[in-house]
């Protein structure tokens, strides 16, 4: 009996939640660590300009009407630049232009990790007044940063070296989109979890369209994506149709088939030769016995198969009952007989087949390979519990909780619909709604009832 959704995808989603949770953690220590504030600056220093930001700068003195007039323009803008950007990366991909693409996401992982991950490394140092000289930080970094490219882009590498390289670059970007208003970071976070949505799942959407040039292609996506566990690269050089090899079906009990794999023509020779032996002894205790009998459907059958043994193949149906114990011949013999017995044999190992063939199509949509997770969604479940920390952390753990949940239920529908889904509608508007019913009731119910005594 096959196993239940929740017991086959069990060590996915453990092998996907790990390692979220890790990044989310290290993202929310970097916060407390360096300043709840704003993380890599003082408080004097002017707000920065990025792709987030680029229409409006926040003020402390604006009203709220300023603020989320300019945070909505900020999304819509930084909304505008991904789809853009998105759309050329198709059109790349289409031509063939694969690898300009793979060179364009190394030197993408290598800015991230020398440059961005140079300046908190540097922050941290200075802010625990660490003693390492420029040379000793500079070799370090570059060690780090070229190490890190070649683990998530070349082959033979450990999977738990590309893992970690992978969180690492979640951890650095998520920390840098911390710096955002606060504003701006809402918005922005639903604003993409909105973009995510309509991006995988509608006709034309561009990472949609992306996934069906890849699958199409059979070919790996030229982008930083997240696997639970390393894939074993298929046998003999092809699909999983190709090796399937030949199908014999049989009935072990009465209204049951059951599917077994036969490797090629040498097991199928041996299979028929097994058979007459077995079919030899039967014979011979049926007729010690006197209660037992062969049908003369079978007796043909031998007749046809000992007269075309010299034939290159071999189609073995085997056919058992309580009493009875039957083996028919090769293809020929199948093609003549006209016994309902086989042609339902038949009709069954071609619905069979079938079946097993449309499942192996969906798991080359990946499931097979493992569940695959893209580094944004990392980043922005980093960002919206690094946001929370800068609060309280009451409300980190019930965004934390949020996340993982709507992870969870996002991977059993993967499960289920076996297609690409996307991983940030269901995270995202499960944070943003905890963290303000933690903010603005939850967290004022339990201060006051602990001030007054209440609860300990």
């Amino acid at each position: 009996m096959e196993s239940s959704i929740l017991e086959s995808i069990g060590v996915e989603i453990i092998g996907v939640m790990s390692p979220v949770s890790i990044c989310m953690f290290l993202v929310v220590l970097l916060v407390y660590a360096l300043s709840p504030a704003n993380p890599f600056s003082t408080p004097s220093s002017p707000p920065i300009r990025t792709a987030a930001n680029l229409v409006y700068l926040e003020n402390p003195s604006d009203s709220t009407a300023q603020k989320l007039e300019g945070a909505l323009l900020n999304a819509l803008v930084f909304v505008v630049i991904i789809a853009v950007v998105t759309f050329v990366l198709v059109a790349l991909y289409y031509f063939k232009f694969t690898n300009f693409l793979k060179n364009y996401t190394r030197f993408s992982a290598f800015f991230v990790l020398a440059t961005m991950g140079g300046s908190i490394f540097l922050s941290i140092i200075q802010h625990f007044s660490i003693p390492v000289d420029a040379i000793t930080c500079f070799l370090l970094l570059f060690n780090f940063t070229v190490v890190g490219v070649l683990s998530v882009f070349s082959g033979g590498i450990p999977i738990i070296l590309r893992q970690f390289y992978m969180v690492s670059l979640g951890i650095i970007v998520a920390a840098w989109f911390t710096k955002l208003p606060e504003w701006t970071t809402w918005i922005v976070l639903v604003a993409l979890a909105v973009y995510d949505l309509v991006a995988v799942l509608a006709p034309g959407g561009p990472l949609k369209l992306l996934v069906e040039l890849a699958s199409s292609r059979d070919e790996e996506l030229p982008a930083l994506v997240y696997e639970a566990r390393p894939v074993a690269p298929p046998q003999n050089g092809g699909s999983h149709r190709t090796n399937m090899g030949l199908l014999a079906a049989g009935f072990s009990q009465p209204g049951s088939v059951e599917m077994q794999s036969v490797s090629g023509n040498s097991g199928w020779r041996n299979d028929v030769d097994g058979s007459r032996d077995t079919l030899g002894n039967d014979e011979g205790g049926s007729s010690r016995d006197g209660r037992e009998e062969i049908s003369p459907l079978v007796s043909n059958a031998r007749q046809r198969r000992s007269s075309s043994s010299d034939s290159p193949e071999y189609s073995a149906v085997n056919v058992s009952t309580p009493n009875r114990v039957g083996h028919f011949g090769d293809r020929d013999s199948q093609i003549e007989e006209t016994s309902p017995l086989v042609e339902a044999v038949h009709a069954g190992n071609q619905r069979e087949q079938a079946a097993m063939e449309d499942d192996d199509a969906d798991d080359n949509l990946g499931l097979n390979r493992g569940i695959r997770l893209g580094l944004g969604d990392f980043i922005f479940y980093s960002v919206l519990v690094g946001r929370a920390a800068m609060y309280d952390l009451m409300t980190v753990y019930a965004c934390y909780l949020a996340i993982v949940s709507g992870l969870g239920c996002t991977l059993i529908l993967l499960s289920v619909c076996r297609r690409a889904l996307p991983a940030l509608p269901i995270s995202i508007a499960l944070g943003v709604m905890f963290y303000f019913l933690t903010r603005l009731l939850m967290e004022p119910f339990v201060v006051g009832i602990s001030t007054n005594l209440l609860m300990f």
